[in-house]
């Protein structure tokens, strides 16, 4: 079947339209050039390149595979071509800063590049998905001779990266990490442990792989806090190989394009990243990128599956739709059955307010970087800090469930391979579970963001979308939904501070009821945002974006009300 085709025009309208992007870029210095039809232009671009050569390999990397044969691992056809042409025309690089090589773009562009490269081929995308990560990581926390030796190579993305976290005992638990660094006698290290679910940990793509790696110094303390982290390299400056070896890779349900590797370091010799024992604060530059990134995928992986399936929809004719009044005989387009409509719509509803939020976090992280106000800097932390465990979390379900759900629209030639819809659902199901479970997500936002400061964050938050409202959501005197909503999250997080000293299991049982309901408030407000931007002149208004928002009414949001009863039923039992 057809392979997944970027819409640009719908990411524009939303960036543009809907967020006002370029006014709000061009008012900082370093984006002052960064006008609408710059970033059309790049998006543009982007998606042919997408279109045309990441797509086609996706189904040759679900069949064949990465392969494994003596430590080497050779990737799926035309993965190789792909990628080399991929860095080399600088795509890596969007958002990296010109002095490291890179092109000095916001960030939000770099986030909507992979969201469609994730969407037409998981698997390969895999692979350059640490980069940003990898190039922050170094440029905060490495020393002067790393940056020489490394930072330009990786912003460019002409040597790839990895993040090596877990090992076969310690998974979420990373304080049980056993991996050791031994300090050498010219001042770097003996790194030595075995590494598992390393993506891309040994491949054919690049000519060097950078390993960043969290140990244990000889005198750390256990714990999380006793850890370093390290730069070990497959390949040195002078040439000579590393002792770093891919023992083997993994089979998995999905997501065959990408190699998870087994690594074993036998006394590589490495650098230190950052200070000794502070090895956690340098991987969290990594992984909190790799946290937004990882919500694109499932934003992407959505509208990928949703493509399909309103595809077969346009065509596929079975029986007479309720209503329509034809004679005996007659079959309609499944796409015009009220329960196929209900499937389409919610999951473009979905879709539609991820990429709203997405877009708004990368938004925020160039306020971050760039802004001089000190008031928007916090502002934008703070927007960071909580939207994205909640998009993390209920954008790679939904892109799961929702894929499932659009595989039922195709019915049994979904289920099996020659539509292609299968694949993704098995590609989606991994990213609930990697770079912090969607259940860890939801204890990160509670338990350690919420809670940690009374709720206070959380409020400042839901100011901001209350005063971000459009202005119809406001003009009533009495609350609309949306701010009936927002009231009512304020109480229930209340009702958790009060009542969490009184339980101290209380907040962990109702993390994922209480990260679902900030997320249904974040939608509204992404819907109410998309509406306020459709007007007489948004070409097909009704299909594409009323449709989509009247089902996130009905079908999404009475979700809210559920949650809610749960998280204030349980507060009660704990007092």
């Amino acid at each position: 079947m057809n392979a997944y085709q970027p819409r640009t025009d719908d990411m524009q309208f939303l960036l543009s339209r809907v967020l006002n992007a370029p006014a709000q870029l061009q008012a900082l210095p370093a984006f002052a050039e960064v006008d609408a039809e710059l970033m059309q232009q790049v998006l543009g671009e982007a998606g042919k390149f997408v279109g045309d050569v990441i797509a086609p390999l996706n189904r040759d990397g679900d069949e064949v595979g990465a392969q494994w044969k003596d430590g080497v691992v050779t990737m799926p056809p035309g993965f190789k071509d792909a990628y080399q042409s991929f860095w080399q025309s600088g795509w890596p690089a969007l958002a990296a800063s010109a002095e490291d090589g890179g092109q000095g773009l916001p960030s939000v562009l770099e986030a909507m590049l992979y969201e469609m490269l994730s969407a037409a081929n998981h698997g390969w995308t895999m692979a350059p998905g640490l980069l940003h990560g990898a190039y922050e990581c170094i440029k905060h926390h490495g020393s002067d001779e790393l940056k020489a030796q490394y930072l330009e190579k990786v912003a460019t993305g002409e040597w790839l990266a990895t993040m090596c976290l877990t090992e076969p005992h310690a998974g979420s638990d990373l304080g049980l990490a056993r991996t050791k660094a031994v300090p050498m006698p010219d001042g770097r290290y003996a790194v030595s442990g075995t590494k598992i679910f390393i993506s891309g940990g040994e491949h054919d793509l690049s000519d060097n792989i950078v390993h960043l790696v969290l140990a244990r110094l000889p005198d750390a303390p256990p714990g999380p806090k006793g850890l370093s982290l390290f730069l070990v390299p497959k390949f040195y400056p002078d040439g000579s190989r590393s002792r770093v070896h891919c023992d083997r890779i993994e089979e998995k349900m999905g997501l065959h394009g990408s190699p998870t590797c087994v690594m074993r370091f036998d006394e590589a010799v490495s650098s230190i990243v950052g200070e000794p024992g502070k090895g956690l604060n340098a991987m969290f530059v990594m992984m909190n990128a790799a946290r937004l990134h990882v919500a694109l995928q499932g934003i992407g992986l959505l509208d990928a599956a949703w493509q399909k399936a309103d595809a077969y929809a346009q065509e596929r004719r079975q029986m007479r739709a309720p209503g329509k009044g034809k004679s005996a005989g007659e079959a309609d387009l499944i796409a015009e059955h009220p329960a196929m409509r209900r499937i389409l719509d919610t999951q473009r509803a979905w879709v539609d307010a991820g990429r709203v939020l997405a877009y708004r976090t990368a938004l925020e992280l160039d306020q971050i970087k760039h802004s001089p106000n000190a008031d928007t800097q916090a502002a934008a932390q703070r927007w960071c800090a909580l939207v994205t465990p909640v998009m993390k979390s209920v954008f790679t379900h939904q892109a799961f469930h929702g894929g499932s759900d659009c595989l039922q629209v195709l019915g049994g030639h979904g289920y099996v391979r020659e539509w292609g819809i299968e694949q993704i659902v098995r590609d989606a199901r991994v990213a609930m579970i990697y770079e912090g479970t969607n259940e860890i997500q939801a204890i990160d936002l509670l338990v350690r963001k919420v809670l940690a400061d009374g709720g206070a964050g959380m409020n400042a938050l839901l100011d901001t979308l209350t005063a971000d409202l459009p202005q119809a959501a406001k003009a009533s005197k009495a609350h609309t939904p949306a701010q009936a909503r927002i009231q009512t999250l304020r109480a229930v997080t209340q009702q958790i501070v009060q009542a969490a000293p009184k339980d101290a299991a209380l907040a962990y049982r109702v993390a994922d009821d209480y990260l679902r309901a900030v997320a249904l408030v974040l939608m509204d407000w992404a819907w109410l945002r998309i509406q306020a931007g459709v007007d007489a002149d948004t070409p097909n208004a009704q299909a594409r974006w009323l449709a989509p928002a009247k089902a996130l009414r009905s079908w999404v949001l009475p979700e809210f009300q559920m949650r809610s009863f749960i998280i204030v039923q349980q507060c009660m039992a704990a007092a």
